[in-house]
């Protein structure tokens, strides 16, 4: 089977259209045909069309390097470096966020309430010590008659409590029960956390701090749980779904 029939049928099945491919690989849909009917003169020579071909693999499910190897094979001439960077399927990366720094901010409120306590504890105590010196000093010894004082007892402070804050975050579980998918996953800070095709009966799984951003081919086939909850299949109405989560929100983000 040559390159094109293999990209062509990889594409069928994962349910997915021309157009829908060119719009996730940004190859123009006129140059997917062509590709797709082993013609590759369009391409711009050798180093786009390998480019192209990963591109189109990428989004399909199907392993791009036995393609770049029949396509030395048949048109001669030793690969350029990969263009994997160049044709990447589409990321936007975000403004960076600054992450919190709760451990710092966990020893500021611990140091805080220690001191607050040492000074309630040893402050009270002071206190009492100079009121029982005090009256020691300025009342007239008791009559023999007189009951001796109860001695007097130091209040205890109250226990003072620090609750730790859990940071939150966001888990995505992807399933493929349906059949298999191609699946980009970036995180909040626009990093590469996973690509690659999820195959029948298998699932991967994903955590982040602030947000995941999910690319799907073959939506239908996949079932995803979002911060413990089942929200079903990644879409009932197109075959390539485009999703974002947060942390403590099910629905998309």
């Amino acid at each position: 089977m040559s390159i094109g029939q293999t990209l062509a049928d990889a594409r069928i099945k994962a349910g997915l259209s021309v157009e829908r491919v060119s719009e996730v690989t940004r190859v123009r849909q006129t140059l997917v045909e062509a590709i797709e009917n082993d013609d590759f003169s369009r391409c711009g020579g050798d180093f786009y069309a390998r480019g192209h071909i990963r591109s189109i693999a990428r989004v399909v499910g199907v392993d791009a390097e036995p393609l770049i190897a029949e396509y030395d094979a048949t048109k001669g001439g030793a690969p350029a470096p990969s263009p994997s960077v160049i044709f990447e399927p589409e990321r936007v990366k975000p403004e960076r966020k600054l992450a919190p720094n709760w451990t710092a901010a966990m020893a500021a409120a611990v140091v805080v309430v220690l001191a607050f306590v040492v000074f309630q504890w040893f402050g009270t105590e002071d206190d009492a010590d100079s009121r029982n010196t005090a009256a020691t000093t300025s009342a007239p010894p008791p009559s023999p008659s007189s009951p001796e004082p109860a001695p007097t007892t130091p209040p205890v402070p109250p226990t003072q409590q620090v609750v730790a804050q859990v940071p939150p975050q966001v888990t995505v579980r992807a399933d493929a029960v349906e059949g298999k998918s191609w699946i980009s996953v970036t995180d909040g800070d626009g990093k590469k956390v996973f690509e690659g095709t999820v195959e029948k009966g298998t699932h991967q799984e994903w955590t982040h701090a602030e947000e995941l951003r999910l690319v799907i081919g073959n939506a239908q086939a996949i079932h995803l749980n979002v911060n413990g909850k089942d929200i079903g299949p990644a879409s009932t109405k197109s075959s390539v779904a485009r999703l974002t989560f947060t942390p403590g929100n099910p629905q998309q983000g």
